[in-house]
């Protein structure tokens, strides 16, 4: 009879530590532990899995394939103790929860408004924490539970190499909007009116503008692009300067043309926009993100 292999979570933490600095030196001095022991240990632990887990580059030590995969389990194993001792212990009394979630870029503003507004009328209030970026850079922050979310138009890439689940929130249309004299002639021979208009659309590899050149493939439109933007506020900026067309999600259509002077002149439900939200777990337990996505699917559905 073969004997359970039983995993030691101090050489785990050891390792934990170690990959996250980078460097065993580092890590020895914060564990207070000498480096020959740190070595040991994390060498026990190699031994027991069966697979190298570091590999030194110069200075810097860099994670194996399989290090790479303990090193994103050890993240989840102590991301749920530090949950459970909160679950424990509760909230300290009068202090808000704090909500640190990531917003892709290509996300309209007004839209991620309105996905995180829940979250303003949790008891006991919340405090959110809100960093803006590309999904690239943002979702290493929430494997390494920096993040308690992030918002993005796409799910969680294929191959990533990321331990995150996808939670569909929702989606909708999109609508057209131009400057009120551009939207006046453009309207009379939507969509055909969109060949040699010109359109700032989104930047090129994101999941909107994927669906806007396959339709306008569908349509034989070729606009005149004068701009590629990646941050959707910024592309809205130069639409409401009258640089060209563009396009927002039907969902807050309303928004966009009161607060940039803009007109909507046409939309379609052949291009979407979806919503998604990215989180460390996948079985949802903090309020905020409950609230976030039982929101969305009611807003959305």
């Amino acid at each position: 009879m073969s004997i359970p292999v039983w995993l030691n979570y101090h050489h785990l933490q050891y390792f934990h530590a170690t990959a996250r600095d980078g460097s065993m030196t580092a890590a020895a001095k914060k564990l207070r532990l000498a480096q020959p022991t740190l070595s040991g240990q994390i060498k026990q632990l190699e031994d027991m899995l069966g697979e190298p887990l570091f590999t030194r580059r110069g200075r810097r030590l860099e994670l194996t394939e399989a290090g790479r995969t303990v090193y994103q389990y050890a993240d989840e194993i102590f991301g749920l103790g530090q949950e459970l001792i909160q679950a424990v212990h509760g909230r300290p009394a009068g202090r808000p929860l704090r909500f640190a979630v990531g917003v892709a870029d290509t996300l309209p503003k007004l839209l991620v408004y309105r996905l995180l507004e829940p979250v303003m009328h949790l008891e006991g209030g919340a405090r959110l924490d809100i960093r803006d970026g590309d999904v690239a850079s943002l979702l290493p922050e929430l494997a390494a539970h920096r993040l308690d979310l992030v918002l993005s138009d796409a799910a969680l890439p294929s191959g990533s190499g990321i331990r995150a689940y996808s939670h569909a929130l929702g989606e909708c249309g999109v609508t057209f909007f131009a400057q009120p004299d551009v939207a006046a002639r453009l309207q009379a021979t939507f969509p055909r009116s969109l060949d040699r208009a010109r359109m700032l659309l989104p930047a090129q590899g994101t999941a909107l503008r994927r669906g806007l050149d396959e339709w306008f493939d569908r349509l034989h439109l070729t606009p005149e692009i004068v701009g590629e933007i990646g941050d959707s506020g910024l592309m809205k900026t130069f639409g409401h300067a009258g640089v060209g067309a563009f396009v927002a999600p039907t969902a807050v259509a309303e928004e966009v043309g009161r607060q940039y002077a803009v007109v909507p002149f046409g939309a379609t439900l052949d291009v979407r926009e979806r919503f998604w939200a990215i989180s460390a777990e996948r079985r949802i337990r903090h309020p905020a993100v409950t609230a976030v996505v039982d929101g969305a699917r009611t807003r959305f559905a």
